[in-house]
């Protein structure tokens, strides 16, 4: 009897119903993880760095110049959030809060709109690989009935490719779930830098409008 072909694109090819749907989603999964790594860099050091810049300026009552800055800045989140903010300067401390926490969110959305496919990845991979697993079983059987005997040389080519179908499911599946779930971290430091950064701008603008009376009135005072 001919052995026979157990090399990996062989099996990979014969059990094409599970390997082929895993190679797409193990290569959509890597193109979301790429984009998203590329997404997510230095954004804690930027929205740190640009809120003690505008800070400064506020602190020091240019709240012009620091709007100006933030709209030079609108390629990153906290640019676009701290422009949103510093524009309704001058209104009252209930609109700052809201229009912080609006633009905080629509951002914290749009940095993690594109995880759910990691998440759809990482647990339906597991069951397409079993589905892969069960149907390279299936064939084994079918291969020991038709033949009218077993042995190993009827049943490895099934067998071996029900392993291969259940290892690329977990595989494509482990590498979704881990970055799914470093994401995640990500994404709760960036909502955590972007809630610092505004509330230490609309303390500061609070803080300029108490002393801007006062420095007027001195200024009065003098002449």
């Amino acid at each position: 009897m001919e052995t026979p072909d157990l090399s990996l694109m062989r099996m990979i090819q014969q059990g094409w119903m599970a390997t082929y749907p895993l190679i797409l989603f193990s290569i959509v999964s890597l193109t979301v993880i790429a984009e998203r790594l590329w997404t997510f860099r230095n954004v804690v050091g930027d929205t740190a760095e640009l809120t003690r810049t505008l800070h400064e300026d506020v602190s020091g009552g240019k709240l012009a110049a620091a709007a100006d800055r933030a709209d030079t800045e609108r390629e990153k989140p906290a640019g676009r959030i701290f422009a949103a903010v510093l524009r309704q300067s001058d209104g009252a401390a209930e609109v700052l809060d809201q229009v912080s926490e609006e633009r905080r969110f629509e951002e914290i959305e749009s940095l993690k709109r594109p995880l759910w496919i990691l998440g759809t990845v990482a647990s339906s991979a597991p069951f397409i690989g079993l589905f892969g697993t069960v149907v390279g079983i299936i064939r084994a059987f079918h291969s020991m009935a038709v033949m009218g005997s077993g042995g190993f040389a009827v049943v490895s080519g099934g067998i071996s490719e029900a392993l291969v179908a259940t290892a690329l499911g977990l595989g494509v599946a482990i590498i979704a779930l881990i970055f799914y779930n470093y994401f995640q971290v990500r994404l709760d430091r960036c909502e955590a830098a972007f809630a610092i950064g505004a509330a230490r701008l609309m303390e500061a603008v609070r803080a300029s409008r108490v002393s801007s009376p006062v420095t007027s009135r001195a200024a009065g005072a003098g002449n």
